[in-house]
């Protein structure tokens, strides 16, 4: 590890990072330009990564890059607008911080040009004060102890350690860290919460009620909830600060959904714990539950129509505000009047698009973060002053691209073949012709999660730039929609879930938007597993696939039959994976209809291959396997393989290439190409 260089910027550094005029909106439409913007535009390294007001709103420490350099932490004063970079390696990028108090911020690192496979460092922990002064290493990054060597060496953090949070407006000089434990079969068997003294370093261990899966800190910052595991229950233990002891406060089975489980969510300044539970309806809302008592209050504080309540409280040192939350899209929902219109007051500065907007610590802060974005807007960052309603711009995610350059996304649902509401998001290309197109059905992974939601992404931004439309079915299985269309995908691999990916291509055929002979399937993960079993089952539909790191043999998720271990737990795949995916004795006829390497010789299609050299979660022999098996009848097959890269690309050469080579793939079978 290098030495951590501090380097004084002049305010103009500082003027460049935090500029705009005071009433900064986001990009107006341009005219469209003849050629769209380049791979990198979409797949490069953002070079501003975030933005966070100090407590008192005295500071703003933000994480951004320069082109040829690695990310950097700089704390802007902003009653002086100068700046200063105050943590820079050239080993190595800053990645999370978060302020403790309001002169002194955490954080840690990692290396964005250095894949799974070659990674040699741990994140590392770090504590420096605003200024650049009292720097001091936490957690190191390679297992060695600080002042390695000398009769003072300090005992450093565990390097699995990471940040757990505190709420910076106590002014404390402490933070806690949570630190994942594993046993001797490299499984976790617990996680410990270290309580650590940013400046001296010294650290001491909560006492742990039992076998502790996940803590949460009360609105003072202090330990309150304890999460532990024993015989496939879950328990929530509560710290009473009356009498210092732990007590259960809830329990329900780990793998199995009851009407007793609850998430909790975090706590108000009252000691009021608000937790996210699943009603008759079978959607999830945002409740308040009474410590004392165990009990929660059977009127939801906050829901949504068709969505699970999915998202987070806003605090401060006084009150929750309100919360961040994801429905078709992610928004705020402001349960203070003040901020209902502060709100406003910025939706009017940004009427183009959604605002989210981040208050600092101190009830009496008078700024603010907003970060707007909409489905042609990637995220750009503005500091706002709630007094004067000055808006100013911080950064840019994306900077460059131009809203007239992307497509309009739209959120909507579609009927399954058997009368089941299929949620989707579709984009379209940027210009007039709304019918037609050809498509990209594009499957996230997973499956039991929520996929997209509506916004500025990369991939369906690029594929629209490309000409292409992009539909993205939230198909049943998925979460986020109630209980009913996540249960409704449990053993339905290749079956129920593909025909609701295969409708809702024939609902954009029948709607007149897309071209029936040009269609493409792809995805990763789950969804490259899909992309193999939609070649499959309907080979009528899909011209092409673009399969990315996907699952080619069901029964590999349960026995890999990798000189590697994967990243799934035994309880889950004894306890979880039999109930959503199958039981692999009593279902293996199933399994084996419905597994893309028994069925390879039906693929005649092109076909894109993509797998990562050290992936955990779905082994490269998944890929290895199937293109033995489909290049016997298929020739027209490519074999992508990244040697250092995981579960995906981290890498932004490797981005760059993969995407390059979908570009080519694409514009050959469906696009512009296929025509000539």
């Amino acid at each position: 590890m290098t030495a951590l260089t501090r380097a004084l910027r002049a305010a103009s550094l500082a003027a460049l990072v935090l500029c705009g005029a005071a009433q900064a909106q986001a990009p107006a439409p341009a005219t469209t330009s003849a050629a769209p913007p380049p791979l990198s535009a979409f797949f490069g390294n953002s070079p501003f990564g975030d933005a966070k007001l100090s407590p008192t709103a005295r500071y703003l420490a933000v994480r951004a890059s320069a082109p040829g350099q690695r990310d950097f932490l700089m704390v802007i004063d902003l009653d002086t607008k100068a700046g200063k970079i105050i943590a820079n390696y050239s080993d190595a990028d800053v990645n999370g911080f978060y302020w403790i108090n309001d002169t002194r911020l955490v954080f840690d690192t990692h290396e964005k040009g250095v894949g799974p496979g070659d990674q040699r460092f741990a994140p590392g922990l770090y504590a420096v004060d605003h200024d650049g002064g009292r720097f001091v290493e936490l957690a190191s990054r390679t297992g060695r102890s600080a002042n390695e060597g000398s009769r003072t060496a300090r005992k450093l953090l565990p390097v699995q350690s990471r940040i757990a949070g505190n709420m910076p407006w106590e002014g404390s000089d402490y933070t806690y860290v949570a630190s994942a434990v594993g046993n001797m079969k490299g499984e976790m068997s617990h996680v410990d919460l270290l309580r650590v003294n940013t400046v001296t370093g010294q650290y001491s261990t909560v006492p742990r009620p039992g076998n502790t899966f996940g803590w949460l800190l009360d609105h003072k910052g202090e330990p309150r909830l304890a999460i532990t595991h024993k015989d496939l229950t879950r328990t929530i233990q509560y710290l009473d600060p009356a009498t210092g002891e732990w007590r259960a406060l809830a329990s329900s089975p780990i793998f199995q959904e009851t009407a007793d489980t609850i998430e909790p969510l975090g706590f108000g300044p009252t000691g009021n714990l608000f937790v996210v539970a699943r009603g008759k309806t079978g959607l999830k809302a945002l409740h308040t539950l009474d410590v004392a008592t165990g009990k929660r209050d059977p009127q939801p504080l906050l829901s949504a129509p068709g969505y699970d309540f999915d998202g987070g409280l806003v605090v401060n040192s006084d009150k929750v505000l309100g919360v961040l939350f994801r429905t078709d899209a992610m928004s705020n929902e402001w349960f203070d009047p003040a901020m209902k219109q502060v709100q406003q007051d910025v939706d009017k500065l940004l009427p183009t698009t959604v605002n989210l907007v981040s208050v600092p610590g101190h009830a009496t802060s008078p700024l603010a973060v907003v970060t707007a974005y909409s489905d042609v807007v990637a995220p750009i960052f503005f500091l706002y002053d709630t007094r004067t309603k000055a808006l100013n711009k911080i950064g840019e995610a994306r900077p460059g691209l131009q809203p007239a350059q992307m497509g309009r996304q739209q959120f909507f649902r579609y009927k399954a073949r058997d009368g089941m509401d299929i949620p989707a998001l579709l984009t379209l290309p940027p210009g007039a012709q709304r019918s037609g197109l050809p498509l990209v059905v594009m499957v996230h992974g997973g499956p039991y999660v929520r996929g997209a939601s509506w916004g500025w992404s990369p991939v369906s931004q690029f594929l629209a730039s490309r000409g292409y439309a992009v539909l993205e079915p939230e198909f049943r299985g998925s979460q986020g929609f109630g209980s009913q269309h996540e249960r409704a995908g449990y053993k339905q691999w290749g079956l129920a879930m593909q025909n609701d990916i295969a409708d809702g291509a024939r609902w954009a055929i029948d709607k007149g938007i897309v071209d029936p002979k040009r269609i493409c399937i792809a995805g990763g993960s789950y969804g490259g597993y899909a992309t193999l079993m939609g070649l499959v089952n309907d080979p009528d539909l899909y011209k092409c696939g673009i399969n990315i790191v996907g699952v080619t043999d069901i029964g590999l998720l349960f026995d890999n039959g990798w000189s590697l271990s994967d990243d799934v737990s035994r309880d889950t795949k004894e306890h979880s994976m039999p109930e959503k995916i199958g039981d692999p004795v009593k279902d293996a006829a199933q399994f084996k209809a419905t597994s893309p390497i028994q069925q390879a010789a039906r693929i005649t299609q092109p076909l894109i291959l993509a797998y990562g050299g050290v992936d955990r979660r779905v082994p490269i022999n998944h890929g290895t396997a199937f293109r033995n098996a489909v290049m016997r009848t298929n020739k027209n097959v490519e074999w992508i393989e990244y040697p250092e890269e995981g579960h995906g690309w981290s890498l932004e050469k490797n981005r760059l290439d993969f995407w390059g080579r979908v570009e080519t793939f694409l514009d050959k079978h469906i696009g512009s190409g296929a025509a000539r």
